[in-house]
């Protein structure tokens, strides 16, 4: 987060604008709010949900092949094919209550496997590497109104993520390593740029994005010492207070790394599954933290590719292709796995070898913008996804 030291600090250098935090928010016009969380080094989809009903998935996973449903430290079965995680038991509750679902078999456009053209892919919406170099969800900020010092969309991170990226105006937040600076620095602060449009309305959004998280400094501890368990959910619980704070901001991006599970991934125990459990904590709790806002909310859990069908040499996976993505929330119409599902033989893997994509996230998040924010459909298809007549929206993502 930016404390009145951060202000003090790089006003020095002129630099206040650049200084802004790390979750990205936006502020909209509107009573629905839009969460969403990418977990950077591609997560193992067929860990997240897995497909134990089909007749090649133990063969082909051995050793990360998670138990069945009913089983010691098995699946939470979701229906006669996939279960869920053992770690994520509170994404099952709302998947029980129709208000979580998973889409399986899920990839952006990209088909090789980088992490940093991977993510570029996914967050650009575009169609390839490089194609574009804002993110699809600012441009999908126009319709929503918000402007400099009023902003429709929040990062929660040190540095605002390429999807929010672009010439609508977000904002930025994450908490401060440093102590804070006294009232009579942070007066002299305003006084020095009263008349400076920018940096005076920048210094009062940060003054008040401080406000709005309250003190601190147990998050700086956590920061230093926490486990990612505690992390994400820290993090989550702040942005629940933006996304309700009256007048603030209605989207927030989040992210989270450490999913690059080559080795020593686990199944039902193990790093992975610690780190879903951090995960499924985050999303309960930003779920608690948003109250009577939660059933006009959608998160969307992504990331930028999958990974390897088979284990490899060190007991864990590799760079793949497709995945899986969580959505939860209020305004979901949940209770359901969507996937159109390839399966796992030989002949079936992309390449012989990764879980081959048979859904385009390009497709999800374009169904979640037109129903839930009701971004216009000629808007998406001209600008916020260009030439991607091919990913039609998915429907009936969000509730009638």
């Amino acid at each position: 987060m930016l404390t009145r030291r951060d202000i003090l600090r790089t006003a020095s250098l002129g630099a206040v604008a650049t200084a802004l935090p790390t979750a990205v928010f936006a502020r909209a016009e509107t009573d629905a709010r839009f969460v969403l969380v990418i977990l950077r080094g591609a997560a193992d989809g067929l860990a997240i949900a897995a497909p134990y009903g089909d007749g090649n998935y133990r063969k082909v996973r051995g050793d990360l092949a998670l138990p069945a449903p009913g089983q010691d430290g098995g699946l939470l079965k979701l229906d006669g094919m996939f279960g869920l995680h053992p770690s994520l038991a509170g994404v099952y509750d709302e998947y029980g209550k129709n208000q979580a679902l998973i889409v399986h078999a899920v990839a952006s456009p990209y088909r090789e496997r980088s992490h940093f053209d991977g993510q570029d892919v996914l967050e650009n919406g575009g169609s390839d590497v490089g194609l574009l170099r804002d993110g699809w969800l600012n441009r999908a900020l126009a319709p929503l109104g918000g402007s400099l010092g009023n902003e429709t969309a929040i990062a929660l991170a040190v540095n605002t993520p390429l999807v929010l990226r672009g010439e609508n105006s977000v904002t930025s937040w994450a908490p401060s390593q440093l102590p804070d600076a006294e009232e009579s620095t942070i007066r002299r602060l305003q006084d020095l740029y009263a008349d400076d449009e920018f940096f005076a309305t920048r210094l009062t959004q940060a003054l008040r994005s401080q406000e709005i998280a309250g003190d601190d400094r147990s998050m700086r501890r956590m920061r230093r010492k926490a486990k990612d368990i505690e992390q994400v959910r820290a993090m989550m619980q702040a942005t629940a207070k933006f996304l309700t704070a009256k007048n603030g901001p209605r989207i927030a991006v989040l992210e989270a790394g450490g999913w690059d599970t080559h080795a020593n991934q686990g199944a039902s125990t193990g790093s992975l599954a610690n780190r879903l459990a951090g995960l499924d904590t985050g999303l309960i709790a930003l779920r608690d933290g948003l109250g009577s806002t939660w059933s006009d909310t959608v998160v969307a859990v992504v990331t930028e590719f999958g990974r390897t069908v088979k284990v490899n040499g060190t007991r864990g996976t590799d760079h793949g292709t497709a995945t899986a993505a969580i959505l939860l929330g209020g305004a979901i119409n949940g209770g359901r796995v969507l996937a159109d599902w390839p399966g796992l033989g030989k002949s079936d893997l992309y390449e012989g070898r990764d879980l081959m994509p048979t859904a385009d996230a390009r497709s999800l998040f374009k169904g979640i913008l037109a129903d839930h924010l009701d971004i216009p459909d000629s808007l998406l298809e001209r600008s916020v996804f260009p030439d991607s007549a091919a990913a039609p929206p998915m429907e009936n993502l969000i509730r009638g």
